[in-house]
């Protein structure tokens, strides 16, 4: 492994969440983050802006993307905030938690309760699917207005504006999130017992990614799509997907390697660097081309709080993150 080669952290700008961030992203160049206090972070440095997503609840998830925030919390709503801080409820469930949701480009919003899936498209209308059991995991797939759902014994893949039923991507076990293939080519979840199942979409050839310690909670495409980032080791464990049998027959890349478990990952949006980041707080950026690395945070204190969130600008020149113990900063990439 080349050693680290130098530090970005005098490029790092702090921000103080007072919460543990539940997600971050951002509104063209400025910073945003959900917390799960129930309130969201508009980090313009200087003329930061709070608005209060979920009264005396919690958010539980979150995705911002696309120009919008969008939460779910343990009060049944789902709620969405744009850049002017403009914020609707897209649905009230009633009091169930909001176990996922997932965002379009085109301002669809999907989101799950127990068994009941709801596909909210563009135009505000909302269709419902009932999955054979709980849905933990939900994406949007790149082709068409279809969605992925990641439930026990595999996955679902749903056209809400058909009476079709469902395909399924069928394996024994409990997955808990799902993500698809830029090119919509695999599918790959994230399993009950420290493992990944895959998917050739096609003809539904299955694949096994296994050895991690713990869960991967966090994927990430690259942007040409030929590598897949996941979390849940002691370094980024970095699957190739380059061919049309992806990673079956091939070993991972591993970058990132430290005495401490990788909690987020996040492609840069253009080149194959990868940012990390880890249970004691650190922030990490690795290229995959020669193995550098680059240090973007080191936490004050011996172990900080867990990084629970981790996001790029769109022009790749900027990349947020947040902890669970309310620390965040934003790193500006140098020109």
């Amino acid at each position: 492994m080349t050693p680290m080669q130098t530090s970005l952290t005098e490029n790092v700008t702090p921000i103080a969440l007072d919460g543990e961030a539940v997600c971050a992203g951002f509104f063209g160049r400025t910073p945003v983050f959900a917390l799960a206090n129930g309130e969201a972070l508009i980090a313009e440095i200087g003329a930061e802006r709070r608005v209060k997503l979920h009264e005396k609840a919690a958010v539980l998830t979150a995705q911002c993307a696309h120009g919008r925030l969008v939460t779910g919390g343990d009060d049944g709503r789902v709620m969405e905030m744009r850049a002017d801080g403009a914020v609707k409820e897209l649905a009230n469930e009633k009091g169930k938690w909001i176990d996922a949701l997932v965002l379009r480009e085109d301002g669809a919003t999907a989101w799950s309760v127990a068994k009941i899936v709801s596909a909210r498209d563009a135009k505000g209308e909302v269709k419902t699917f009932t999955a054979p059991s709980g849905v933990r995991g939900l994406c949007f797939m790149p082709k068409g207005y279809r969605l992925a759902l990641a439930h026990y014994n595999g996955v679902s893949m749903w056209f809400p504006n058909t009476a079709a039923e469902p395909e399924g991507l069928a394996w024994r076990g409990s997955h808990l999130d799902v993500t698809i293939s830029p090119d919509g080519k695999f599918a790959v979840t994230a399993m009950q017992e420290n493992a990944l199942h895959g998917w050739r979409v096609a003809d539904r050839k299955d694949m096994r990614m296994t050895g991690y310690p713990s869960k991967t909670r966090s994927f990430s495409w690259s942007h040409d799509g030929k590598w897949l980032a996941t979390s849940g080791a002691e370094a980024c464990i970095v699957w190739p997907f380059d061919s049309k049998d992806g990673p079956m027959g091939k070993g991972p890349r591993e970058c990132g390697v430290r005495s401490a478990r990788v909690t987020r990952v996040a492609f840069h949006p253009r080149a194959l660097v990868l940012a990390a980041g880890y249970d004691d707080g650190w922030v990490m950026l690795c290229r995959l081309s020669d193995g550098s690395e680059l240090l973007v945070r080191r936490p004050d204190a011996e172990k900080g709080g867990a990084i629970s969130a981790l996001a790029w600008s769109d022009d790749g020149r900027k990349l947020v993150f947040g902890a669970e113990d309310g620390a965040a900063g934003l790193l500006d990439l140098p020109a």
